[in-house]
């Protein structure tokens, strides 16, 4: 036999309710429709970030809202139900209904211990996805930081010189990504912070930079894998940069390898160096392979031995008759969506052997999907023999 519980509790009665009792329910006195209520559904691991108030949504007003904590993004999205979903107050939003009942006189011993405030089409899910980024480097190429505007000294606060910079809030509310995830795209992108506001710095201000370093490093016998830093950004001041711009500069193509109390000692980063003058020879077009290789020895510094290894995922050859041509391509100027991505690979290029397809592809982060999964949702493979490397085409 059902057992029946008796006085107005609100939520927390349908919270303790036992297997094989019953409740009563009715309308609320407020009951309708609440657009301010949404019923959200959280795995249990998102819990202390949304109950500790960790969690922002974010998201322009053309754009669908995302949840972000602060080291992942999650889409929202509305699931719709069948059922019936009632919604039920907790006990101290439920007096005003348990007074109505008592001032009616209403003594029964069946009382109304639910009141009902509103019957829910859905709720919203969460679905972890990759951080929104793309926008992120349009965002920071409206304005990036060239030589001009060191030359014409510090830009003035106001609105107009402001046009095109943006600083750390004005990201979290353009850019769809976690904190730690925008920080993360700062960084792959090399931005920096200059006067309060977040910038790219044109890549002929930064050539113009790490070659006065790499001269410095000649005439100051400094060697290469142990640069000081607080002597290498002296000697640039001295040479007329702005020390901070010294310092990234030093920090986009060198890695730490020391780093004391008392100061802190880099190294140049073969690759990254060896591909920025590859970058810069090709960026007037297509060059014949055995020119861009000689350019490219001779600009390199002494000790970096640049190999063609080194350009995985930033150039292209291809064969036209007897000659063999190079191009700059580089992965990082392609969007970050992988559907946008595999039809700008097949603008590119038809068909694609693995080797070269793979360093174009293998930072492509969807939670859910692995590489294999991306590659059979967005390609066509076909190998005419076991011998042979496979040919990706687009589906």
């Amino acid at each position: 036999m059902e057992t029946k519980q008796t006085g107005s509790k609100g939520a927390e009665a349908l919270l303790h309710l036992s297997p094989g009792s019953s409740i009563s329910v009715a309308y609320h006195p407020v009951f309708g429709t609440h657009d301010n209520i949404i019923l959200l559904e959280l795995d249990e691991k998102l819990l202390p970030d949304v109950l500790n108030e960790r969690v922002t949504v974010r998201g322009q007003p053309d754009e669908d809202a995302v949840l972000c904590t602060p080291s992942k993004t999650y889409a929202m999205k509305f699931v719709g139900t069948s059922n019936s979903v009632l919604l039920v107050p907790p006990e101290n939003q439920s007096k005003l209904y348990q007074n109505l009942q008592e001032s009616d006189g209403n003594h029964d011993n069946e009382k109304v211990v639910a009141p009902v405030i509103e019957v829910v089409p859905g709720y919203m899910e969460l679905v972890e996805v990759a951080p929104r980024l793309d926008k992120l480097k349009s965002l920071l190429l409206e304005n990036p930081y060239k030589l001009e505007e060191y030359d014409a000294g510090d830009f003035e606060e106001n609105e107009e010189s402001r046009s095109g910079l943006y600083n750390w809030n004005d990201l979290i509310d353009n850019i769809q990504a976690s904190d730690e995830e925008l920080r993360s795209g700062l960084q792959s992108l090399s931005a920096v912070e200059i006067n309060g506001y977040w910038r790219l710095v044109h890549e002929s201000y930064m050539n113009m930079i790490l070659e006065m370093l790499l001269r410095n490093s000649v005439l100051n016998d400094w060697p290469l894998d142990a640069l000081n830093e607080d002597e290498v950004v002296n000697m640039l001041e001295t040479d007329g940069f702005p020390g901070v711009l010294a310092r990234h500069c030093l920090h986009v193509y060198g890695v730490k390898v020391d780093d004391s109390m008392h100061s802190c000692i880099l190294k140049l980063d073969k690759r990254r160096v060896c591909i920025h003058f590859a970058i810069e020879i090709l960026r007037g077009g297509k060059r014949k392979l055995e020119s861009f290789i000689d350019e490219w020895k001779q600009k390199t510094p002494d000790g970096m031995e640049p190999t063609f290894d080194l350009l995985e995922g930033e150039v292209l050859t291809e064969k036209l008759g007897i000659e063999t041509w190079v191009s700059a391509f580089s992965v990082s100027s392609l969007p970050s969506t992988p559907a946008e991505r595999f039809s700008i690979l097949f603008r590119e290029r038809p068909k694609w052997e693995w080797k070269d397809l793979q360093p174009y592809i293998r930072d492509l982060k969807v939670p859910g999907l692995s590489a294999e999964s991306l590659l059979l949702k967005y390609t066509r493979r076909t190998q005419p023999s076991s011998d042979t490397e496979p040919v990706f085409s687009a589906r």
